[in-house]
């Protein structure tokens, strides 16, 4: 059995949390993980710019940041964090011309895949990690979070 914890950082802790904990959820079953424990953190873009600026040394809010942990303890693994700025969520959506639910979707993948260890060199979609992380949007399509 998975488990996920969802918090928030310099912004209200969304009403929609508990149907994203679900989807990240429904995403470790495609992935064939258990026992994972994820932990899931929605911010603001100042929020995020001073962690990417201190781990990554880029001064400018991103989308999303994954930190991975990947350490056992008994029957559990902890993947890590997932940060998630919901300002730079709905600035991508309006860029791409897609919904911030599906931005939102797209983004939880993301942070997964990277916590299972998938990278990728560039953000073009011939990228592997950027084929699965479509495809199982793609069938998860039925599913929001909004």
């Amino acid at each position: 059995m998975n488990r996920v914890e969802i918090n928030a950082e310099e912004v209200p802790l969304p009403a929609w949390s508990p149907r994203a904990e679900g989807y990240i959820l429904k995403v470790l079953d495609r992935l064939e993980k258990d026992g994972w424990d994820l932990s899931v953190l929605f911010c603001n873009n100042v929020y995020i710019r001073s962690l990417n600026n201190k781990f990554r040394s880029i001064d400018e809010p991103t989308d999303i940041l994954s930190f991975p942990l990947g350490t056992s303890l008994s029957d559990r693994f902890l993947p890590g964090d997932i940060i998630v700025s919901l300002e730079t969520l709905a600035e991508n959506a309006a860029y791409f011309h897609v919904t911030e639910d599906e931005e939102l979707r797209r983004l939880l993948i993301h942070g997964i895949l990277h916590l299972n260890g998938m990278d990728h060199e560039t953000n073009e979609g011939g990228e592997p990690m950027l084929k699965l992380q479509e495809a199982i949007l793609t069938e998860l399509k039925g599913e929001t979070i909004f």
